[in-house]
């Protein structure tokens, strides 16, 4: 431990260096493959013991690519079995996928200046086409085998929800749509049931989607909750036959564009007396009484709030125990924070692949945390949505 403290002490010592931060992780890196063999061997590094089960067979090198950059190790052999460090266990498949992209786009020349110097800041050196292949080639397979995979059961809700990046594109950069969609079963649980990247107001691209899902097998939708896309919502009608909800939050900030900024507070508190009503009727008569008296003063907001009524009350149609997660597209709001902060770091994506490619492992990775996760709705609240006439109602003590 003496020797330990006298090399820690030198490396301090060396504060200017810019080195210093590598030196660190690689002789604690080191000492903690030192003191996992001694676990295998049953002795210290050259210790006679009687209680010796192993000998070390030598080293082997390997570079371990870390945020201070890349590191050389020397990972110890065994004679008897094999030894691995925990520490250099395969990333998961999200920050795979972003190194991947962002590899990808350094590679074929594409990238912006901030994803060169995140290369370099990552350390990442010696980047070959065959390396980013290789890794890509594994993320793409698992990635497509989760989006590709069959969809059982009936799905009553199902949100839809879109958020924006840049790609490359024959030349030129252009803002797609990475659409997403999440659907509740009647089992309650909660799923990512599809991704796609195109046009977000084109009709077409909205019906090949949601073909691709029918297709896949959904069925049972009888709610989709998402923002005013008009080609969306003729695609739902067309393809799934299916209720519309327009997202609530998305809709309050489309009606306050018509306020001046001093009284949106009071016309934000006049409707919301209508989500507070107890029904369905209540709500619709609420809502008709606080466009009349809107009317005079914000023309265009009461023509807004006559056009929306049905839109954004439909959720008051279904159970009013799913009212709080069906008003809006809310639920998906820490997920699409989660996948803008990823494909912010990329700013500028080389292709459509590699938008699937991070996209796609977050989802994965988002649907195995629902899928050990108490059920998202309650079985009893979704018997009643079931088109089985002889299903009997179930309960279950625990989710």
């Amino acid at each position: 431990m003496t020797i330990d403290r006298i090399i820690l002490k030198e490396l301090l010592e060396k504060g200017s260096d810019a080195d210093l931060l590598r030196e660190m992780i690689a002789f604690i890196a080191d000492r903690m493959m030192d003191l996992d063999v001694e676990s295998f061997t049953g002795a210290a590094h050259g210790e006679r013991s009687p209680e010796r089960i192993n000998q070390r067979n030598g080293y082997r090198q390997r570079t371990w690519e870390t945020r201070a950059g890349t590191v050389e190790l020397a990972i110890p052999k065994l004679r008897k079995g094999s030894y691995f460090p925990a520490f250099l266990e395969p990333r998961r498949a999200a920050e795979k996928a972003l190194t991947a992209v962002i590899q990808e786009a350094y590679v074929q020349g594409v990238s912006t200046r901030s994803v060169d110097d995140l290369v370099k800041a990552m350390g990442m050196t010696g980047i070959s086409k065959s390396q980013v292949s290789r890794l890509c080639a594994d993320i793409d397979e698992r990635v497509h085998a989760f989006l590709e995979r069959p969809i059982e059961g009936a799905w009553p809700y199902l949100w839809i929800d879109a958020t924006y990046v840049k790609v490359r594109e024959g030349g030129r950069i252009v803002s797609v749509a990475v659409i997403i969609a999440v659907g509740v079963n009647t089992d309650g649980r909660r799923e990512v049931l599809g991704t796609a990247v195109g046009p977000s107001e084109a009709e077409p691209f909205w019906t090949q989607f949601l073909r691709s899902l029918t297709r896949r097998g959904l069925r049972g939708v009888k709610l989709v909750i998402a923002d005013a896309h008009e080609g969306l919502k003729a695609a739902a009608a067309k393809v799934l036959n299916a209720t519309w909800q327009r997202c609530r939050v998305h809709f309050m900030r489309n009606a306050l564009a018509h306020v001046g900024t001093k009284q949106r507070q009071m016309v934000a508190a006049a409707i919301r007396t209508a989500f507070t009503q107890e029904s369905a009727e209540a709500a619709r008569h609420e809502w008709r009484a606080v466009a009349d008296r809107l009317r005079e003063r914000f023309r265009k907001l009461a023509e807004l709030m006559d056009e929306a009524e049905h839109d954004v009350l439909a959720h008051m149609a279904f159970p009013k125990e799913h009212w709080q997660q069906l008003h809006s597209t809310n639920p998906l709001e820490r997920l699409n924070g989660e996948i803008k902060r990823r494909t912010d770091v990329v700013a500028i994506f080389p292709n459509e692949r590699a938008i699937i490619r991070l996209v796609g492992a977050l989802l994965l990775e988002q649907n195995d945390e629902w899928a050990v996760q108490r059920r998202y709705m309650s079985l009893e609240t979704l018997d009643a949505l079931s088109d089985d006439a002889t299903r009997k109602p179930r309960k279950i003590a625990a989710a």
